[in-house]
């Protein structure tokens, strides 16, 4: 792991949520600095980290027509950062494929503490206006905050991206634009989860239900999610790309992303009636059967209960359908909860939660699902403990949400999501464990998507927590959140003698083979030289002397014979991935950072150790531990 980090918080919603963000300019200047300093020189903003240029805009391809990046005062009278109120009306698509993005932000409307955090008040187009605008999303457990400027991809003066309906309202186009920049260009938000979005805006916890296989409460769960100001999105699955964006004959269209904006009942005849109201981020294509804005099913409604729901019943892109039919229609509702809370009762509960954040390495610790046995122990390990019950009750409530960071950014690289999954054990975990335990929890399914997310009970006690990639070898950063009511926390670490049974075997093995000779056939003379450079002369004095010639001894014979153990071939050299219990047995017990720079540094293109570099690194490290030993 090249990074671990653990914070201990409260679960906490956005009205606890922190008062500043990160600045992500490259000199580290604040949008406050930056406006100013524009404001000084009568000059307006322009972004250097995010040029008006085609680079911006593509990676992968040139740009389809003539592009003119335009500021607001260029292509109306009257620019206004925000008319009458920020809308979930103010979100239409442009020609970009981010409809999963515009859901999110239709849903985000609907929450003001929210959208007051995400788009700030403090700038628009009359006082104190320099070409600035700033926008603050959450990454990877912290806020940040995203400056640009006001020049918008546009083409004959009319905006190609994400606009309002309001020609002369400008916010969502520049929110867009911040969260490209974010990413890295607005192609890289072609194609996404809505989950993706909501959470960036929210810092919240995502679940995904499957409309086919929901449980049978599942209105009373939406509704339940947007009376807590929970996020809310819907999609039609598709069975190949060519069905993407298709339009279906009822007027949904497969493959697309919806933002489910309100749930109610109305009664006809006696009989009530589930209703969900839908939006398209097209800001049209509605919705054509039962229920649609001018179904005659509205004419046995209540006037008062129709007035009420049909608020915004003009081709806005947002409708009505009965619950039955949105169930049969749409195939995910995803929710974005602002605290791990479940839906599925009444329970309001105090949330700890623990975050661990790490890599998965080729030749370390990228050691794929458990179908590889061989390898599947490398991944990253993270001890917990969960030493309390909940409240009123003998066992644990737990989330895990394990979200992979950064991978829209590396796409111009090649690099997209990876698939995948974790799974909880209660025990160490060695090769062999796995051969004969199976896991207490895990992941539903393994899926490329930037996050999983699931909602365990497990008794007390202490567990394992294993983040993987499905296939070996495939590396990424990930970030995992356990959030639990009762603090969940890391437990002591073991003592020297609390050895494994394989760590108890290769002492055995040590002990049988002492003294014999044949090891010297191993050590080169250079390399006998560094030894004593580097591990022995720790008087001084430059001298050999007889009790650190014991010393020497019994250590590289346990070396050698770890180093033999693993060697089952006699190539000369070990797998990468089998240092760890080598280190460990000689007493080296390393975090994953370091275990992952060594790996980086000493494995060759087929994850394999030889032994000169094994020792090197070995002496190397008993020399480090040396050294911190004095101190």
């Amino acid at each position: 792991m090249r990074k671990r980090e653990r914070e201990r918080e409260r679960g906490q919603s956005l009205q606890d949520k922190p008062v500043s963000a990160e600045s992500t300019q490259w000199d580290g200047r604040s949008f406050e600095e930056l406006r100013q300093e524009c404001l000084s020189n009568g000059t307006l903003f322009e972004d250097e980290d995010f040029p008006a240029t085609d680079s911006s805009l593509f990676y992968s391809q040139s740009t389809p027509v003539s592009i003119e990046w335009k500021r607001p005062k260029e292509l109306c009278d009257n620019p206004r950062f925000i008319v009458g109120g920020a809308d979930r009306t103010d979100i239409c698509q442009g020609q970009l494929g981010d409809c999963w993005l515009l859901a999110a932000v239709a849903s985000l409307t609907l929450k003001k503490d929210a959208m007051a955090h995400v788009v700030p008040t403090d700038q628009g187009f009359d006082n104190r206006y320099a070409g600035i605008f700033h926008f603050r999303f959450w990454q990877h457990n912290k806020w940040v905050d995203v400056v640009v400027d006001d020049k918008l991809p546009s083409v004959r003066n009319k905006l190609i991206m994400l606009h309002s309906a309001s020609n002369n309202e400008f916010w969502s186009a520049l929110l867009e634009k911040a969260y490209a920049k974010m990413h890295g260009s607005y192609e890289s938000l072609k194609g996404g989860s809505t989950m993706e979005a909501m959470e960036d805006f929210t810092g919240g916890v995502g679940e995904m239900y499957d409309t086919k296989s929901c449980p049978d409460n599942m209105f009373a769960i939406m509704k339940k999610a947007l009376n807590r100001g929970s996020m809310m999105g819907c999609s039609i699955d598709i069975s190949s790309s060519a069905e993407s964006e298709a339009k279906t004959s009822t007027g949904l269209v497969k493959g697309h992303a919806y933002s489910v904006t309100g749930v109610d009942e109305v009664t006809i005849r006696g009989r009530k009636v589930k209703l969900v109201r839908v939006r398209n981020p097209w800001g049209q294509v509605e919705w054509n059967g039962p229920w649609s804005d001018n179904s005659r099913e509205w004419d046995s409604v209540d006037s008062s209960d129709k007035n009420r729901i049909m608020q915004n019943s003009r081709e806005d892109g947002e409708f009505w359908m009965e619950f039955e039919d949105f169930k049969r229609n749409y195939n995910k509702v995803e929710i974005c909860n602002m605290t791990p809370d479940a839906l599925t009762d009444n329970t309001k509960r105090h949330w700890e939660v623990e975050m661990l954040e790490g890599s998965w390495i080729r030749g370390s610790t990228a050691g794929g699902c458990r179908n590889y046995i061989d390898t599947f122990w490398t991944n990253p390990q993270f001890k917990l403990r969960l030493n309390d019950a909940d409240d009123d009750d003998d066992v644990c409530s737990v989330v895990v949400a394990l979200m992979q960071k950064g991978r829209r950014k590396l796409r111009k690289e090649g690099m997209d999501l990876q698939t995948i999954g974790f799974a909880m054990y209660k025990d160490y975990l060695s090769k062999d464990f796995f051969r004969y335990n199976g896991s207490m929890a895990r992941s539903k399914t393994y899926i490329n998507m930037r996050e999983v997310s699931e909602r365990f009970t497990l008794p007390p006690g202490d567990y394992v927590l294993v983040p993987t990639i499905f296939q070996p070898h495939k590396e990424a950063d990930f970030l995992v959140r356990v959030f639990s009511e009762k603090k969940a926390k890391p437990p002591p670490p073991s003592e020297p003698e609390d050895e494994t049974d394989e760590e108890k075997g290769l002492r055995r093995l040590f002990d049988k083979l002492a003294g014999d000779v044949r090891i010297f056939r191993y050590m080169t003379p250079e390399f006998y030289d560094i030894f004593l450079k580097a591990v022995i002369q720790s008087d001084g004095t430059g001298k050999l002397e007889f009790q650190e010639f014991k010393v020497f001894w019994e250590k590289m014979k346990k070396w050698i014979m770890l180093f033999l153990s693993f060697d089952t071939d006699r190539s000369g050299k070990m797998s990468s991935y089998e240092l760890r219990i080598a280190l460990k047995a000689a007493g080296m017990h390393l975090n994953n950072d370091l275990l992952q720079l060594i790996g980086l540094r000493f494995a060759d293109d087929n994850f394999d150790i030889d032994f000169d570099d094994y020792l090197t690194c070995i002496v190397r490290l008993e020399n480090m531990f040396s050294t911190l030993n004095k101190y």
